[in-house]
């Protein structure tokens, strides 16, 4: 039963005071050797030291991680759950895989109760590997985004999500139309918007599947709910660009498709971003849009190199995603891991705090939920998990010689996998 003076969650605490990628390291961390959290109410009310943090709240229930880190949960700012089952397929390039398996599998989620399970499988396994909020496209079907907004809501999970939109080049089932799309879309947004943990977000899926009429008619949408957000992709593979020139032949460039219909905004979301023209990196500086970085599928589909570090000294908003399922795994650490391995070959190897800090706030800065989530901080909400930094023998033996925090830390950020994640809370309850 919990204590009415709420949880107390001891342990090693990590949280950020500052950006790592802006201030050094050790002005933007704020870490406690045996330090303590209060959680009250589905929010984290106090961090502080352990000691004097049990004498203040001595009625409250204590949980002793020992040498645990405790920090705020990850945050996936860009996902495909109805790719969940597909996940590891093998080896296609952008288009022939979405053609070969992704379309196949989400032509099932027109059967609500496959959407639900698959929904539910989903939020298991991503929280499972300490995802606490995701940001997911859904299919072009409203039952599946019907499907996961209700696993959520059950869960108390901060989500967002929209219903995929698509009116060419895609099989029949697929299909809906610009009219469709928005009055589905718009449907959906006055149910789910706000409602709780709740968010929506305008999906159009990219250029290619999307009559310049459709977009159009998502920037009407987004225009008329400029609190949503809206997610899509771009610039992920060269193939990809040449077939968006082809298909729209008086656009400046990719990302001109989506801005001369409404689609350039603060609030928008670009999983990808690999191959940017010099205007649409000024562009995307210039309106405050998201970068989500993917790295996991980059490389599992042969996508290329995202210029993280250069993108974030121009001043550009980035986070991280696992893009399920062409992201290769559910877990943010095997995508902090291979974001690492890929800023090693652009001779920018991302520090330890830098890449916790794209998992975390840097993701809830680009879903504009960082005053919400993100952080190990008073006020915000209490998704909070706790990692074992000695979760195998190989991290073990490795962490035993560490002589600092992020010596600690790295190998569980290289290597660990669902077994490192101690415990999890989402919204103040325990879920593992």
């Amino acid at each position: 039963m919990t204590s009415p003076e709420g949880t107390l969650l001891l342990g090693q605490t990590l949280a950020f005071t500052d950006d790592p990628f802006v201030v050094p390291v050790d002005a933007a961390v704020q870490h406690a050797r045996r330090g303590a959290v209060l959680m009250q109410a589905g929010k984290i009310a106090a961090v502080g030291e352990a000691d004097k943090m049990r004498a203040l709240h001595p009625k409250a229930q204590v949980v002793d991680y020992g040498d645990g880190v405790i920090m705020a949960g990850f945050v996936d700012a860009h996902a495909h759950y109805p790719q969940t089952a597909m996940i590891a397929s093998w080896g296609k390039r952008l288009i022939d895989w979405l053609n070969t398996y992704t379309f196949p599998e989400e032509m099932r989620f027109d059967d609500p109760a496959y959407a639900s399970e698959i929904a539910n499988r989903y939020l298991d396994l991503t929280s499972s590997h300490g995802t606490t909020t995701v940001a997911s496209y859904c299919t072009s079907h409203p039952q599946s985004a019907d499907a996961f907004f209700e696993a959520a809501k059950a869960r108390g999970q901060r989500v967002v999500a929209g219903k995929t939109c698509m009116d060419q080049n895609a099989p029949a089932a697929l299909l809906d139309t610009a009219q469709s799309a928005y009055d589905d879309s718009k449907a959906l947004l006055q149910k789910w918007h706000g409602k709780g943990r709740l968010g929506y977000a305008i999906t159009p899926r990219f250029s290619p599947t999307s009559t310049p009429d459709q977009l159009a008619a998502m920037g009407a949408l987004w225009q008329e709910n400029p609190d949503c957000l809206m997610q899509t992709h771009l610039s992920e593979q060269t193939d990809e660009i040449e077939w968006v020139k082809a298909l729209y032949p008086s656009a400046r460039d990719y990302l001109d498709t989506y801005e001369m219909h409404g689609l350039l905004g603060e609030r928008g979301l670009y999983g990808h971003a690999i191959h940017l023209t010099d205007r649409e990196r000024a562009r995307l500086r210039e309106t405050g849009a998201g970068l989500v970085h993917c790295p996991t599928s980059n490389t599992f589909i042969g996508s290329g190199i995202f210029d993280m570090m250069g993108l974030v000294q121009d001043g550009q908003r980035v986070g991280l995603a696992t893009d399920t399922g062409g992201g290769s795994s559910f877990s943010m650490l095997r995508t902090m891991a291979a974001a690492y391995e890929l800023g090693q070959l652009r001779g920018t190897p991302l520090h330890a705090a830098q890449l916790i800090w794209l998992s975390t706030v840097g993701s809830a800065r680009v879903l504009h939920l960082d005053n919400k989530i993100g952080n190990l901080t008073a006020g915000q909400e209490a998704d909070v998990i706790v990692l074992d930094l000695a979760s195998t023998p190989a991290i073990a033996q490795r962490e035993a010689e560490a002589e600092t925090l992020w010596e600690a830390l790295f190998p569980t950020l290289m290597m660990g996998d669902d077994r490192a994640i101690a415990s999890v809370w989402i919204n103040g309850a325990q879920v593992r």
